[in-house]
C-alpha cells in the first residue's frame, strides 16, 4: 500500500513539473493579434489602476494587447527560453502601441517567449503586424459614447482590410463592452483562418463602444 502511494506521489510530482516547464519555444502554427480599444479597457479597469494609457494626452484608440502564438486548438504560453529578456528601454519603445511597458513586458514573457525570437525580432515583428492591420477611421470620429452590435465592428475591420475574410477575424466583449478585435495571422502575417477557440464572436447587440477623449 505504501509502495502504491509513493509512486501515486511521484506520478503525480512529474505531471505538475512537466506542466510547469511550459511549452516548447517556436512550436506553433500561427498567430493571433489582439487589439483592444484602449477607451472602453480604460473605462473598464485602467481608469480604476490610474494607468498612463489611460491619460488623455496619448491619444490612445487601438492599441496593441499582443501577438500570440497559437496551435489549432489552444496556445502555449510561459515557455522556456534561452532568449535573454527584454531590456527596459526595449519595452518603453513598445509603449507608443502597447499603451505601457509593463504590458510589453508581461507579453513577451507570456507569449513573445513561445515564439522562438529574441525579444528585439519579437517586438519588431509585433509592430510589423500591428502596422500592417487597417484601423477604421470612424472608431475615432465618435464624440460620445453609443451602444452597438459587435458585428458592426467586425464589419468595419472586413471593409478596411480586404485581404481579411470572416473565418479570420473575432470580435469580443467583456462586462457590456466591446473588448478587442484579434485577427489570426500566419508566421509570415498573412491573414489565415482562425482555430475554433479563438472564433468565438461577441453576440452582443448593444455593447458599450466609448470615444477617445
Amino acid at each position: 500500500m505504501r509502495h502504491g502511494i509513493l509512486a501515486l506521489a511521484l506520478w503525480a510530482f512529474s505531471g505538475l513539473a512537466a506542466q510547469a516547464d511550459g511549452e516548447k519555444a517556436g512550436v506553433f502554427d500561427y498567430y493571433v493579434l489582439s487589439l483592444s480599444w484602449s477607451p472602453n479597457w480604460c473605462a473598464r479597469v485602467g481608469d480604476a489602476r490610474g494607468s498612463d494609457q489611460c491619460d488623455a494626452r496619448h491619444d490612445h484608440g487601438w492599441i496593441l494587447h499582443g501577438l500570440w502564438p497559437q496551435y489549432h486548438n489552444g496556445w502555449p504560453s510561459y515557455c522556456p527560453t534561452a532568449k535573454a529578456p527584454p531590456s527596459r528601454a526595449m519595452t518603453r519603445e513598445m509603449a507608443d502601441i502597447q499603451g505601457t511597458s509593463g504590458l510589453a513586458w508581461h507579453q513577451w514573457k507570456k507569449h513573445g517567449t513561445c515564439s522562438g525570437l529574441s525579444a528585439l525580432d519579437y517586438y519588431a515583428l509585433s509592430r510589423r503586424a500591428y502596422e500592417g492591420v487597417a484601423r477604421p477611421q470612424v472608431f475615432r470620429q465618435l464624440d460620445a459614447s453609443v451602444k452597438l452590435p459587435a458585428s458592426v465592428v467586425e464589419e468595419a475591420f472586413l471593409k478596411a482590410n480586404p485581404a481579411l475574410e470572416r473565418d479570420m477575424i473575432t470580435v469580443t466583449c467583456k462586462q457590456g463592452y466591446i473588448e478587442e478585435v484579434r485577427l489570426c495571422l500566419s508566421r509570415d502575417l498573412s491573414p489565415v483562418p482562425c482555430g475554433l477557440d479563438v472564433i468565438r464572436d461577441c453576440a452582443a447587440k448593444d455593447a458599450l463602444f466609448d470615444p477617445i477623449r
